[in-house]
């Protein structure tokens, strides 16, 4: 049946002039008017009057059409994304890989460009890992992005990563802050976490933005981007394996747009990371990237927290004025862990248990996911909206969630993730207190659109508080699903524009300890006396 809407859809759809680019634009298969800026005569839309609307500029002078490029090396293959501002009918869709060897360049790979997203992957084996290998990506005669491929940094102590998650669009500037702090403190891997597009039906053009922002962070190490909920469009995202959402709420379960539009965004996204542990397409053909990328003797497992999670609408007693947000703080939370609910879903259980046990070469891990496996959150959106449980954040299901732990437990890792606004450290508890994994959950980049706080009720501390804390509210608490946490640091922003920042990991193989440090956005790293969000740094074994 979408095959035959489709088919209709594309013979009726009325070809706007070609403008002086005088050829036949290509026909997107969207049916909701996604990505309307960079598909079909994409060079007639008009520039909006008010430049608040404006995403980015995509006529761009044709020797800057390649934007940038993402990469990581797994295994000795290096795969490299390239990512072009949209092209003109007449202009090739060839791009070019070219690396210098004994001080000249040579091209090694030829790649044609998708015109759905613009973009092309490089996948070049027997790479070599122990070398750095300065590149450059070319379209046409004089459009190129050139950097550096770094060598594999085993023979370092210490890896660091930096994260960062939430890229809003409330602010369309530069930025400049990230970029300084972020290369001098220069990190072995960078972590994207998710929302990197806030723009919904235009990922395109906001994706683009994106890399202007911070392609100076990536130009010259590897990196790893995993779209999360409004970078597909949607204001929450619940997969369920891939089916039809009724409503961009998805709140039924599901992708509500095109299924061509989630693979444009997931190709552009993370068509850079290694190959996935099974490729096996979901439903509607939307692919899967869960995988692992060994970087310097850390293993880090990449999962996809949102596309196998069951929707919670009509799958639980309401306890709210929506199927995803639970107010009645006297609610028994076991009433919402009805059986046959999934988390992770089998297939990344399953490869969660098999990278667990799989320790060649592998001197520490880490689990690097969307979100995180608790409510970290007390008060949402302002300062007077305190929700008791938010079933978009993976503490529900808490069968699926005590499941991913074990997991994560088994393979002695730490949790990195994104999504919550509010910066936290938590000790998880399955069974008991503090027997779970440590999670760190990342500040927004910009936390204009939706702050979250870490405010208990009683504003009391809770169970066993550590009275060193310069923070007064940790300790062991229950989450709004009875889920077992215990809160040693959080962000609060001061107002709704506060609470910015990144975080930066440090994994030291020879003490087998992890350092989180927790920088806000405006503080400058290249100084002395940079300070920290307060409760940081932290180490832990």
């Amino acid at each position: 049946m979408r095959s035959l809407l489709l088919l209709l859809s594309l013979l009726s759809t009325s070809l706007a002039p070609a403008a002086e680019h005088g050829e036949p634009p290509v026909l997107a298969p969207f049916e909701k008017g996604e990505d309307s800026l960079c598909v079909n005569d994409w060079w007639n839309r008009p520039t909006p009057e008010n430049p608040k609307q404006l995403i980015i500029d995509l006529k761009v002078p044709r020797d800057q059409v390649v934007a940038f490029g993402l990469y990581t090396v797994s295994n000795k293959t290096l795969k490299l994304s390239a990512q072009l501002y949209p092209l003109y009918p007449e202009e090739t869709r060839s791009v070019r890989l070219e690396i210098k060897k004994d001080g000249k360049w040579e091209e090694i790979a030829t790649e044609k460009v998708n015109d759905l997203g613009w973009s092309a992957l490089f996948r070049i084996e027997n790479w070599p890992a122990d070398q750095d290998v300065a590149y450059r990506i070319r379209h046409g005669k004089k459009a190129e992005f050139e950097g550096l491929v770094r060598k594999d940094p085993a023979d370092k102590q210490e890896i660091v990563l930096a994260a960062l998650s939430c890229n809003s669009n409330h602010d369309r500037g530069l930025r400049e802050n990230y970029v300084r702090n972020i290369n001098f403190q220069d990190p072995d891997l960078i972590f994207f976490a998710g929302d990197q597009s806030y723009d919904h039906k235009e990922h395109t053009a906001a994706w683009l933005k994106f890399g202007l922002q911070f392609r100076e962070t990536f130009r010259n190490r590897p990196c790893i981007s995993i779209p999360d909920d409004h970078d597909i469009g949607q204001g929450n995202l619940w997969g369920e394996n891939g089916k039809q959402a009724s409503s961009s709420a998805g709140d039924d379960g599901g992708y509500f747009y095109h299924p061509e539009y989630v693979k444009m965004v997931e190709r552009c996204q993370t068509a850079n990371l290694p190959d996935p542990y099974d490729p096996t397409p979901i439903e509607q053909g939307i692919g899967v990237y869960y995988t692992s990328l060994l970087l310097g003797g850390i293993d880090f497992a990449i999962l996809e927290d949102r596309k196998f999670k069951t929707g919670p609408k009509g799958r639980h007693p309401m306890k709210g004025p929506r199927p995803d947000h639970i107010r009645d703080p006297n609610y028994d939370p076991k009433v919402i862990d009805v059986p046959g609910l999934k988390l992770l879903g089998d297939r990344q259980l399953k490869f969660l248990e098999d990278w667990a046990d799989n320790q060649d070469g592998v001197a520490m891990k880490a689990v690097l996911s969307q979100t995180g496996f608790c409510g970290g959150a007390h008060i949402h959106g302002s300062i007077k909206n305190r929700l008791h449980a938010d079933l978009d954040s993976n503490g529900w299901p808490q069968t699926g969630r005590n499941k991913a732990l074990t997991l994560i437990k088994k393979a002695n890792a730490v949790h990195i993730g994104g999504d919550q606004h509010v910066s936290t450290l938590i000790q998880h508890g399955i069974t008991e207190y503090r027997d779970g994994p440590w999670a760190f959950i990342v500040p927004a980049i910009v936390n204009d659109y939706y702050s979250r706080w870490w405010w208990p009720e009683d504003e009391k501390a809770g169970g066993d508080p550590d009275p060193g804390n310069p923070l007064s509210w940790n300790g062991d608490y229950l989450d709004g699903f009875g889920n077992k946490i215990t809160m040693h640091a959080y962000a609060n922003p001061e107002n709704a524009s506060r609470g910015s920042g990144y975080g930066l990991i440090r994994f030291k193989k020879d003490t087998k300890r992890v350092t989180f440090e927790c920088w806000p956005r405006d503080a400058d790293v290249t100084k002395p006396g940079a300070e920290q969000f307060p409760g940081w740094p932290r180490t832990v074994k």
